[in-house]
């Protein structure tokens, strides 16, 4: 919980510190930017291919490793006098971070019971909304007192202390052995829907997002000062249904993915339509904001249930996906915007949330076919080769007839 806190509040640290850093280094406020977008395209790129590169190796070197990585790179940034090494320390970061998400979720899941894996990816979802309600807000306000080299030297002090503990007391098992090393329901068909569904969903959420404090200010028609608190609101409400979600992920972990995208796209749709009413717009933000952190929970616990092969890879190809989702959707936003108002940005983002949920209704009512879940209750044994892909024991032909 303190690495994934660590990794979420690392990635978005300089949307508090931009001016800082800006003024620091002598260089453009887009270009600090591009800290972020550059962070987020290289964990799009990068998860699937060092996922795969690191299947064979325990999970608790590659943790230490990767922690260890975390601190090296922080300590580089927080030293950086300009521009270039910042975005190199930037970029070992998130490559760090691309392998993190990937085997961080089988790996604590694997300590519990399969039927309390959905209050662990809850807790470790809590963990990581909590760096957009405190760790950037105390970052931001850390570099404000000081200068933003601080803040970024404390990351590494707190991935010193996830490094030891993890490499002190977690269990050491090879990745094949451990308990969610695949999914407890394999249908290559839903890991399919799951994955399309929340690159479109991210896709949509940022489409709007990246953009919410120009629609705040000029159609809802708030104040600066309130903004900076309806910012906070809406990272309480991601928290919120985060938390709630977790509790209730166990006990119906489809619905609740497709609750959260369609509550998204409620959300965006009602700014669209209605956002420029001050007491419409704190409701439909909230509902966006509540739903905004569990889409992501709740693909990745889907993860944990139907991949078909190792967790570990199908958790990386969802969080590229992801990433690259969020990428795309400050994109289309940015293309939008000078061909419309900021209103334009919601609107279609609200209708690609509605298309990620159409895909997955869509998904569900073509449940019942081959891929579904009788592969997973075959009595067959399943043989994960070094792609990554299921293969079935021949040995139980009849299951193979199924």
């Amino acid at each position: 919980m303190l690495a994934a806190f660590t990794f979420n509040t690392a990635e978005n640290l300089p949307v508090g510190l931009l001016e800082l850093v800006s003024e620091s280094l002598r260089v453009s406020v887009s270009a600090v930017g591009l800290l972020v977008t550059g962070y987020g395209v290289t964990v799009a790129v990068a998860s699937l291919p060092l996922a795969h590169a690191t299947r064979a190796v325990p999970r608790r070197h590659v943790l230490t490793g990767v922690l260890a990585t975390l601190v090296v790179s922080s300590l580089l940034g927080a030293l950086a006098t300009s521009y270039w090494p910042l975005l190199l320390a930037r970029l070992s970061t998130a490559l760090a971070q691309a392998l993190f998400w990937a085997v961080m979720g089988p790996v604590a899941v694997g300590l519990f019971a399969p039927e309390v894996r959905g209050r662990v990816v809850g807790a470790l979802s809590v963990a990581g909304s909590l760096a957009l309600v405190l760790g950037v807000p105390a970052g931001t306000w850390l570099g404000h007192q000081s200068d933003w080299h601080l803040p970024v030297a404390l990351l590494a002090a707190l991935g010193l202390i996830s490094l030891v503990t993890i490499a002190v007391l977690l269990p050491p098992a090879r990745p094949e052995e451990e308990h969610a090393a695949y999914g407890t329901t394999p249908d290559a068909r839903r890991f399919g829907t799951v994955v399309a569904a929340g690159a479109l969903s991210a896709t949509g959420a940022f489409a709007g997002y990246t953009y919410l404090v120009k629609f705040l200010g000029d159609v809802s028609g708030f104040s600066p000062s309130t903004v900076s608190t309806l910012l906070v609101a809406f990272g309480g409400a991601c928290l919120a249904g985060v938390s709630i979600t977790g509790a209730l992920l166990d006990r119906s972990p489809q619905s609740a993915l497709t609750t959260a995208v369609a509550t998204q796209a409620v959300g965006m749709l009602g700014l669209y339509a209605a956002g420029s009413d001050p007491v419409a717009a704190v409701v439909f933000l909230v509902l966006m904001g509540g739903a905004l952190g569990p889409v992501f929970m709740t693909t990745q616990n889907e993860m944990l249930r139907c991949a078909p092969g190792r967790t570990d890879l199908a958790l990386a190809a969802n969080s590229g996906a992801y990433n690259a989702g969020i990428a795309a959707g400050a994109a289309l936003g940015g293309l939008i915007l000078p061909l419309t108002d900021v209103r334009g940005t919601f609107l279609a983002g609200g209708l690609l949330t509605a298309a990620a949920c159409a895909v997955l209704l869509g998904g569900r009512l073509l449940s019942g076919g081959p891929l579904h879940a009788p592969a997973a209750r075959s009595r067959s044994t399943a043989r994960i080769d070094e792609t990554g892909l299921t293969s079935l024991d021949q040995s139980h032909p009849s299951d193979l007839s199924r």
